[in-house]
């Protein structure tokens, strides 16, 4: 690589730096907003590891889809959920199924499918990982 080439790459390198700390700042700044949630405790990250496949890290307003329940299973329901079977030993879906049956009359095989998407919601967005376990009291 020549001189001017790896002059070229170096101040692409430097704009795709401040692009991606811009982008961390408004992040930030948009979770400190009321009615927004952000993810607490990441420390100075400045990407959105959704950029790599992994779980975004954007805040979420508190009405935003991705909070709203599933089939009936709300986010709180799950984790008091999730609560009450870690205290029974439950460790299947099956047994989460038929405790939110038998917890908010949800019907076994609706609750399943509901863990499942809140699974997936998790895989796509951090603070719905952290509002679960803010639920379960952690």
């Amino acid at each position: 690589m020549g001189l001017f080439s790896k002059a070229k790459k170096g101040m692409q390198d430097a704009a795709t730096a401040a692009g991606m700390a811009t982008a961390y700042d408004q992040q930030q700044a948009a979770a400190q907003q009321p009615g927004m949630i952000g993810v607490q405790g990441m420390g100075p990250i400045a990407a959105d590891p959704a950029l790599i496949g992994g779980p975004s890290t954007k805040p979420l307003a508190e009405d935003d889809p991705m909070l709203q329940p599933v089939n009936g299973v709300s986010l709180e329901m799950y984790g008091k959920a999730g609560v009450e079977a870690q205290r029974r030993g439950i460790t299947d879906e099956d047994g989460m199924g038929a405790l939110i049956e038998e917890m908010y009359g949800v019907p076994a095989a609706d609750a399943k499918a509901a863990l499942g998407v809140w699974i997936d919601r998790m895989k796509r967005s951090m603070v719905v990982g952290q509002q679960l376990r803010k639920h379960m009291g952690y």
